[in-house]
């Protein structure tokens, strides 16, 4: 996806608004009709059907056919996309969407151009043999800075050109959110391309260093500065003491809104520049296994059994959301497809990255690590980096070379005092 900022104008942005009224509530018609399904009953309309009463709904409701047709199909099209997500890659049933949180459409474009195939030779019909024409998105650039896009009964809006090249693509997507519009290109970058070097960096990722690397960089995401901070605390609590759905409560939300959705997009462009500097440096780059999504869940517990620190919890919760990295993962992913590995995360940040003991005691603080076994000592955070590019993860099983009073192979230690694999004091294999 390309995405770019929007800049609307007051009456391009209602009409916005209208359209995005209009795609929601036609996906919740689409989702309703299909949560009344149940074993026994006829099967749930599909997309064809779907469309055909949507032109009928259309002919009777004057709100839904002041919309524009084609954005409420595209809506359609997303819903019979997710259902068949569900089915195909086991994702859940698709859910309702709520006004001032799922507000966008999407929009196909209208242009007719040829296609052409991957090695630049146009693509014929088989069956007549004429080339075959495609649609595309309506993009004209103005200057160096900015372009402009043909969005359905809006007419040119204008958006700011990050990247060089206008995008050309098929489709797009328009969203709002804090307050701020954004539209996104369904196009497929082309993959960064590998260095050749043959070079493998570990990452580490962590709340007090975002990622540290198995080359001695530490690399952190940036944050909100103190005084944005204290602006965030100062509106919230203007907002607190103002009355229940007033205007003053409305406007000091969104003062805050702003200034997250400016770490928001701080955060994302610093995922995106070193996703890119590391897949133009290293040829295989791997990290840390981590599930971010089970990392942070609420401690809030149930009523009849409530979780313990829960406000604790909440805090580092949003420390590790602050971090941005599940973005880094997936946009590294993407952009070096297939030179990315995930290494398992236990007893990384336990085991000597010198000699392979495991042992919790030599893990002195957040930022020391000193080897109770070998004396060896690096920050701990560099030391985890290290163990993860040499893809030395999860929980090691001894060997022994010798029956119960022999030596092991991994450490030369005596196999009488080696513990068992579930404790501490691990050697390495």
């Amino acid at each position: 996806m390309s995405r770019f900022r929007m800049y609307p104008t007051a009456a391009q942005e209602q009409r916005m608004l209208l359209h995005c009224a209009h795609a929601r509530y036609v996906w919740n018609l689409a989702v309703e009709q299909h949560a009344h399904w149940k074993p026994g009953r006829r099967s749930a309309p599909g997309f064809a059907e779907q469309c055909r009463q949507l032109t009928e709904a259309r002919r009777d409701n004057a709100w839904l056919r002041a919309g524009n047709a084609e954005v409420q199909q595209q809506a359609l099209r997303d819903f019979a996309g997710a259902k068949a997500a569900r089915f195909a890659y086991g994702f859940g049933e698709p859910t309702w969407r709520k006004k001032f949180v799922h507000e966008g459409f999407r929009v196909i474009g209208t242009d007719r151009v040829p296609e052409f195939h991957p090695d630049g030779t146009p693509q014929l019909n088989a069956r007549t043999g004429r080339q075959v024409m495609g649609r595309s998105v309506v993009v004209r650039r103005l200057n160096r800075r900015w372009a402009r896009v043909k969005v359905p009964g809006c007419g040119w809006v204008r958006f700011r050109l990050t990247r060089a090249g206008l995008p050309q693509a098929k489709t797009f997507r328009v969203t709002f959110r804090n307050y701020q519009w954004h539209i996104a290109f369904a196009v497929i970058p082309e993959p960064v391309e590998a260095p050749g070097t043959g070079e493998v960096i570990g990452i580490d990722r962590g709340v007090t260093i975002t990622a540290a690397l198995s080359d001695g960089r530490k690399l952190n995401c940036p944050r909100l500065t103190t005084r944005e901070r204290a602006r965030v605390r100062k509106h919230q609590r203007r907002a607190a003491r103002a009355p229940k759905g007033s205007d003053r409560k409305r406007d000091e939300y969104a003062k805050v809104a702003r200034i997250k959705a400016r770490e928001a997009a701080r955060r994302k462009d610093w995922c995106e520049k070193t996703s890119t500097l590391l897949a133009r440096t290293y040829h295989l780059i791997r990290f840390e296994k981590l599930n971010v999504k089970n990392m942070t869940a609420s401690a809030r517990g149930t009523v009849e059994q409530p979780g313990t620190r829960v406000r604790q919890k909440a805090g580092l919760n949003r420390a590790i959301l602050a971090q941005g990295w599940g973005l880094l993962r997936r946009r590294t992913g993407e952009k070096a497809p297939g030179r990315v590995e995930d290494v398992p995360a236990p007893y990384t940040s336990l085991r000597c990255s010198a000699c392979g003991w495991i042992e919790k005691d030599s893990r002195k603080s957040q930022a020391e690590f000193v080897c109770v076994s070998c004396g060896f000592g690096c920050n701990a955070d560099e030391n985890a980096a290290v163990n993860v590019a040499a893809g030395q993860g999860g929980i090691p099983r001894p060997r022994r070379t010798a029956g119960a009073g022999g030596v092991t192979a991994a450490t030369g230690r005596s196999s009488a005092r080696e513990p068992r694999p579930t404790r501490v004091g691990i050697p390495l294999l």
